[in-house]
């Protein structure tokens, strides 16, 4: 350390989440709802001790199975664009941490969510009973053609589509709306609200951003 300077003091959690709403407000984003959501979900035990004191920043955090948790002001945003309400049924595909199911759990009236590694569904579920999110259907699966059971209100896709996909929008109930990254696997994507306004579509890009690619099956290891 050069003499005369001085460390940072680190921002303790709650001053970390008013920085975090404080960064929403200025990009236009004041939804009241959703920041309780976020408040009451604690995220630093979703993403493991050794990252805790990233919680409620901006960058991204790896997961075991090789995936990552996006950066909370991504998630936020997505969330906002969604717009939850009460009673909505939610489709999530990309469990991932299981962090943005916890928070829809308190904004929706039932969510499912998919993912395709074992581990990760496991350690999700481990959260969701600790926290007594007791609407949260975590299901380990090939989410690429959605599941049975819709339509749908919300889905949620975390997963590169390299074009609209279809066979969601199917699954969407009247006034539903989805978001996915859609763009290459390999390069940058636009991660797009759709909405389905009678028996047309409306789409909306949200933000650019960089998402793995699906995967064909279910991990057979972890």
């Amino acid at each position: 350390m050069r003499q005369g300077s001085a460390e940072r003091p680190r921002l303790s959690s709650k001053e970390e989440f008013a920085a975090f709403v404080m960064r929403m407000r200025a990009r236009g984003i004041d939804d009241s709802r959703l920041f309780a959501a976020i408040e009451a979900t604690p995220r630093h035990s979703f993403i493991g001790a050794s990252f805790a004191h990233l919680a409620y920043s901006s960058r991204t955090i790896p997961l075991d199975c090789g995936e990552y948790i996006e950066g909370i002001d991504e998630q936020a945003r997505v969330l906002a664009a969604l717009n939850v309400e009460s009673g909505h049924r939610v489709l999530e595909i990309g469990t991932g941490s299981g962090f943005t199911a916890a928070v829809l759990s308190l904004l929706a009236g039932r969510v499912t969510t998919v993912e395709r590694y074992r581990r990760l569904c496991d350690r999700a579920l481990q959260q969701f009973v600790s926290l007594k999110r007791e609407n949260i259907m975590v299901k380990h699966a090939d989410g690429r053609h959605g599941l049975p059971g819709g339509p749908f209100d919300r889905i949620l896709i975390w997963l590169a589509c390299e074009e609209i996909p279809r066979h969601f929008t199917e699954m969407l109930a009247t006034h539903g709306v989805l978001i996915a990254p859609i763009g290459p696997g390999d390069g940058q994507q636009i991660m797009t609200r759709i909405a389905k306004i009678g028996s047309r579509f409306e789409q909306e890009a949200i933000m650019a951003v960089r998402y793995q690619p699906f995967i064909e099956g279910v991990s057979s290891v972890l």
